[in-house]
């Protein structure tokens, strides 16, 4: 039997849906109700985790870090935010799957490191157990740097033109440091890393990677939050080997075709998928923030059709945010602040209709409350 067509709005509509971006503001009071910290919040940007959060309906403001909240550095290296209790759950999650994999995840030190005969994932591990035995209480990561530098061997370090300094490869630093039992302290500039409380001594720089599966994994969680999808999009998600990925692809998901894409969904998901055909009344309109989850998808050709508009959304610095509509994205904004007023720049893409001023104004808004100042 043929696999179900699926029209692009329906899988952009679908997204929306399954992300928890169609929520009212301020319902949600349980960190437990919020889907997307299964996967973890980027935090890059100024309004950050806790923005996306808020789209989600969580009742939060900036700079108020729920307790129940803790910031890693994780995928791609980057800051999220997840459970905290779900903490030694997402160490495990993101453990190597291969060799492969740990060499593409830490990017231009696998050079060295495997000239070195060393395997990346047994430099993750020592820079793990380093760091452990380095950072006993909260760190700036500069003093970090400066004594994992002074502990670690040849391969593991570089000359870093800008910083006119010897020290460790970023994404081995960055992504030791969960292994390493660390957390991030939320609002630090330059960060702060701190022990996690109650961190199990015999976790510290393990490198067996679990089965595939569960609420953490990676791949499922992507394929949950980001399809109908396929294994070579998720890996560009993710940084890591198609091969891998494909390894670890859920067993229980269904075929279907996007604009004559084979393209896979979990099977649990295929109801919510065909109802997603039918857009919603009113349409949900949201102010993305640049590293928000719905745009960090890398089929951004189907996010975004326009080559032009794709290279306006996603430039090689100073990304903006994105409006929201029914899906679809249909322009960009950024934050203009002045003084205790928050005014927008927006890039309308096509001429929007009364009500879509309407949410939006509303957006501004709920982002200016967000901030604790007043729209401009």
């Amino acid at each position: 039997m043929a696999a179900p067509r699926v029209p692009r709005p329906a899988v952009l509509r679908h997204r929306l849906h399954v992300q928890e971006l169609d929520r009212a503001p301020g319902s949600v009071h349980d960190l437990a109700d919020v889907a997307v910290l299964d996967a973890g919040v980027q935090d890059t940007g100024p309004d950050g985790a806790l923005w996306a959060l808020a789209l989600r309906g969580l009742d939060v403001r900036a700079g108020a870090w729920p307790d129940g909240l803790a910031l890693a550095w994780t995928v791609r290296g980057a800051p999220h935010a997840y459970r905290r209790e779900d903490l030694p759950d997402v160490e495990r999650a993101l453990r190597p799957w291969s060799s492969q994999d740990a060499a593409q995840r830490v990017f231009d030190a696998s050079r060295p490191l495997r000239a070195a005969g060393i395997d990346p994932r047994d430099a993750l591990a020592t820079a793990a157990r380093t760091m452990h035995a380095v950072v006993r209480v909260p760190t700036v990561k500069g003093d970090v740097s400066t004594a994992m530098t002074a502990r670690l061997p040849e391969p593991y370090l570089r000359w870093c033109r800008p910083c006119a300094t010897t020290h460790m490869y970023e994404q081995t630093f960055r992504l030791a440091a969960l292994h390493a039992g660390l957390e991030l302290t939320p609002g630090t500039s330059p960060p702060v890393l701190r022990p996690v409380p109650g961190w199990p001594d015999d976790a510290v720089g393990r490198t067996d990677a679990p089965a595939p599966g569960g609420r953490h994994d990676l791949v499922r969680t992507a394929v949950r939050l980001l399809g109908p999808t396929t294994p070579r999009l998720v890996a560009a998600f993710l940084d890591a080997p198609v091969r891998d990925v494909t390894a670890r692809w859920p067993d229980d998901v269904a075929d279907v075709d996007v604009d004559g894409e084979p393209r896979q969904v979990l099977a649990a998901d295929v109801d919510a998928l065909g109802e997603a055909t039918t857009p919603a009344r009113p349409a949900v309109v949201r102010l993305l923030g640049p590293f928000d989850l719905y745009l960090q998808a890398r089929d951004r050709d189907l996010l975004v059709p326009d080559a032009a508009r794709r290279s306006a959304l996603w430039p090689t610095l100073g990304r903006p945010g994105a409006v929201l509509r029914d899906g679809e994205v249909v322009g960009t904004w950024r934050p203009r602040a002045r003084g205790r007023r928050l005014a927008l720049e927006l890039d309308p893409w096509e001429p929007w209709d009364a009500a879509t001023r309407a949410a939006v104004d509303a957006e501004h808004e709920r982002l200016a409350a967000f901030r604790g100042v007043a729209p401009a």
